[in-house]
């Protein structure tokens, strides 16, 4: 048995291990959004680099940033062969609902092939089919490029402090190209790779009405409803067909070709696919004139994340709420740019906000769209390898999320990005119940195995 064929085989060996770390990855509750949760955060964070480091890897340490700090280490002893990046992250989003969770969020639990679990899926595996792959090849002496980790803690929360990170490191980063594990693939025996992401520009919109709440029967009628003002607001944003009112909205969308529409249309993905991921809503809707493919990954969006207004307990409380507040975020595609967007949406809110209440919007989260090369040797060597491993040929895919790194890697430093998760469009990431398929886990990191070698040729 060969080197490389050795190190195969301890990836089938360790299939126990391999989900034992999983498990135990998944049981720390990162939230990065959540102040309380930090202390979690970080423990997460020095996992990681204790995983690192204890695969073989050199200079594992942690990075301190203005929030959660970016695990690095490297491996650099193959001369003369490319260099590559491999990015993901420890944080997860918070668990609610918790109430729709059938087990503990944070209590890993094992139904059939799949590990239920927040952050199982997002994307606790997808780090450690890259860490167990390049773990399986050092070990079998077999690793025939130069790697080196970024993992960091801030992406559920649009990667804040990458902006500042990236070029301060630019030395340290420098690589021939990213792999990023931040992916999925369309279904367990379908195999795709991700070569365009929307990006993001989420806010936090607050409407003042009264400095407090008010009884509804003395003061409704003559004092403006912060949550009907918001509702309405809301409303006006989209017309009837799907489409985004927001002034110039669309000024800077790239039209997508006749070649790019055909290849978006061949997808073996279904509309009845998307509603079963979708848990089956009555029935799919989005921006007339375009497919489920094209509005879920060359179209831009505009959605509520969250509504908060007045009294949500039990039973009735007959007051008028002195404030509401709506989560807002837009999905964009190239060419647009988050910056732009708020003063897109601060100009609808100026034209549209009645002068009985005041409102005040909060940025909290932006990332440009990224299309990459899909005939790049890095693409390349990532097709040949899922063809190995699910012995067919991946589908290209636009996909629908944010990866904030993949347009800072290519603005601060120039680097293109390979996307190559393991990640099903029926994982429930974000939502309750998420989980990680097994064998899918199991294929992502052979896949992997194949992949490095590849990309050493």
């Amino acid at each position: 048995m060969n080197k490389f064929s050795s190190a195969l085989a301890s990836v089938t060996d360790q299939q126990s291990a391999a989900l034992a770390d999983l498990i135990e990855f998944s049981a720390i509750p990162s939230i990065s959004t959540l102040s309380e949760r930090n202390p979690d955060t970080r423990r997460a964070a020095q996992w990681v680099a204790n995983k690192l480091s204890g695969i073989g890897l050199e200079h594992a340490q942690l990075f301190e940033t203005d929030r959660h700090p970016v695990v690095y280490a490297d491996w650099l002893h193959a001369p003369g062969k490319p260099t590559i990046l491999l990015y993901g992250h420890y944080d997860v989003q918070p668990a609610d609902p918790l109430a729709e969770w059938n087990t503990e969020p944070f209590t890993p639990t094992r139904r059939g092939d799949n590990l239920y679990a927040r952050g199982a899926s997002d994307m606790k595996a997808q780090v450690l089919a890259l860490i167990r792959s390049v773990g399986a090849l050092l070990a079998a002496d077999s690793l025939t490029i130069n790697v080196k980790f970024l993992i960091e803690g801030e992406e559920e929360i649009g990667s804040p402090s990458l902006g500042k990170f990236i070029p301060a490191h630019a030395s340290l980063l420098q690589c021939d190209y990213m792999v990023s594990a931040d992916s999925g693939i369309l279904k367990p025996d379908v195999p795709s790779i991700v070569y365009g992401l929307r990006g993001l520009a989420y806010f936090e919109l607050l409407v003042q009405g009264p400095q407090t709440d008010l009884h509804s029967g003395m003061f409704g009628g003559v004092v403006h409803n912060p949550a009907n003002v918001l509702a309405h607001l809301i409303g006006g944003m989209h017309d009837t067909n799907g489409r985004i009112l927001l002034p110039g909205f669309y000024d800077d969308v790239v039209t997508l070709d006749p070649d790019e529409r055909k290849a978006l249309a061949a997808t073996p993905y279904t509309d009845a696919d998307v509603l079963a991921a979708a848990g089956n809503p009555p029935q799919l809707f989005g921006e007339r004139g375009f497919t489920s493919a094209e509005r879920i990954g060359a179209r831009p969006t505009l959605d509520v994340n969250g509504m908060l207004s007045g009294f949500t307990g039990e039973g009735s409380k007959t007051v008028l709420p002195a404030k509401a507040m709506a989560k807002i975020s837009t999905r964009l595609v190239p060419n647009q740019d988050p910056a732009k967007v708020e003063l897109q949406l601060r100009a609808y809110l100026q034209q549209h906000a009645p002068p009985s209440v005041r409102w005040t919007l909060k940025t909290l989260a932006g990332a440009h769209p990224a299309v990459v090369d899909r005939t790049s040797p890095g693409m390349q060597a990532a097709a040949r390898a899922m063809q190995t491993v699910f012995g067919t040929a991946p589908v290209m895919v636009r996909e629908g999320g944010s990866v904030p790194i993949v347009g800072l890697m290519r603005t601060h430093l120039n680097i293109d990005t390979v996307m190559l998760g393991f990640a099903l469009h029926d994982d429930g990431i974000h939502g309750p119940n998420e989980k990680q398929h097994i064998p899918t886990y199991w294929r992502g990191i052979e896949t992997f195995v194949h992949f490095f070698s590849n990309a050493s040729q």
